[in-house]
């Protein structure tokens, strides 16, 4: 490997009681979502326990609130990389634990990106991630379809927001426990992102996530920051020429369960909107 491996922190050192962590969780985030975070921590610490560094909460539950829609999103870091037999059921469980947003009255969707520490400290880019779980794996992790350890850009973002904003369930804070992300490298993610949407079967069906997403990576590529959704929108319509400012606006509006909207007519060029 052509960055020198540190050594990797003892977990005792790190490790907090479960019950003071959810102590921390509980003055964090909301009622709301605390019973279903104390069930996902114990999937999570049942089949991690021997080699689990960190779990981290970040993302709209510690940045902004759980709007309607909001996942509650997890990074978890470990010392060593998963067998094939702990994947399938680690993965397995947390479907479990999660699910399609209006489906459930309890429990709203979770993600969780799993880490290898060796991996991602020191600071590399692109940089790898071992797991990912989300709603939209639900139907292959059903049919025995398990996705593999990745390369994934997406990891600088992430790991931004995490150091900007986030609570410690298990293990120190973000910003002591993992390396700052390079500007150039954060710059760089992001334009990345921006392939993603070339044309409209790009974005059919998801049109409110990406023009969100878009705005927030406009608000990320001038400021360097991360912002909440709603937050990066109302800094976007500030900004953008008046003929466009009602797609975003709905698109907010949406997004805070104000009102409910339809996209019969995607044919807006996104890149050339948002071009960074």
């Amino acid at each position: 490997m052509w960055f020198a491996s540190q050594s990797i922190p003892q977990r005792a050192t790190y490790k907090l009681p479960l019950n003071l962590a959810l102590d921390i969780m509980r003055v964090a985030v909301t009622i709301e979502i605390s019973n279903q975070l104390s069930e996902v921590l114990s999937v999570i610490e049942r089949h991690l326990e021997s080699t689990l560094l960190a779990v981290h909460l970040y993302g709209s539950a510690v940045d902004g609130g759980l709007k309607p829609y909001s996942d509650i999103d997890l990074l978890v870091t470990v010392a060593v990389k998963l067998d094939e037999t702990t994947r399938r059921a680690l993965l397995n469980d947390l479907m479990e634990a999660s699910a399609f947003h209006g489906e459930s009255e309890t429990l709203r969707a979770i993600e969780v990106t799993l880490v290898v520490h060796d991996d991602i400290i020191p600071w590399r880019y692109p940089a790898k991630r071992e797991l990912q779980f989300g709603e939209w794996q639900r139907n292959d992790i059903l049919a025995g379809i398990f996705e593999p350890a990745m390369i994934d850009i997406d990891l600088a973002i992430l790991l931004t927001k995490a150091r900007e904003h986030s609570v410690a369930l298990v293990g120190p804070a973000a910003e002591e426990f993992f390396d700052p992300v390079p500007e150039q490298d954060l710059f760089e993610a992001l334009r990345e992102t921006l392939k993603l949407w070339n044309s409209q079967p790009d974005w059919a069906g998801d049109e409110r996530n990406v023009v969100l997403t878009l705005s927030r990576i406009w608000y990320s590529a001038i400021t360097g920051k991360i912002a909440p959704k709603d937050v990066a929108a109302d800094w976007a319509i500030k900004r953008l020429p008046a003929q466009y400012q009602p797609v975003l606006l709905e698109a907010k509006q949406a997004y805070l369960g104000q009102k409910k909207i339809t996209w019969p007519h995607a044919q807006i060029t996104w890149k050339n909107l948002f071009a960074l």
